[in-house]
């Protein structure tokens, strides 16, 4: 088994590892939903567009009921 050392795993969060780490820390709370949407691509410092980029990219799912799909379709409607 391969040894990682404190120097390769900074490595392997490529050039900005700060920035990289909370990235993921904040994907993780998400994905475990503890933070929504917005306040998880608030502490990665992200649009949310860009937040769903990166959950995308890492083929994350997005947490999205049947209930808010349903809201949503019901404001969309109210709008017409």
């Amino acid at each position: 088994m391969e040894s990682i050392t404190p120097n390769s795993f900074l490595d392997f969060l490529g050039p900005e590892p700060e920035r990289e780490l909370i990235l993921l820390a904040a994907i993780e709370l998400y994905r475990e939903g503890k933070l929504s949407l917005g306040k998880a691509a608030q502490l990665a410092g992200l649009s949310v567009r860009e937040f769903l980029y990166e959950l995308r990219r890492r083929e994350i799912p997005i947490n999205y009921t049947l209930e808010e799909a349903e809201e949503d379709v019901r404001l969309i409607e109210g709008l017409e």
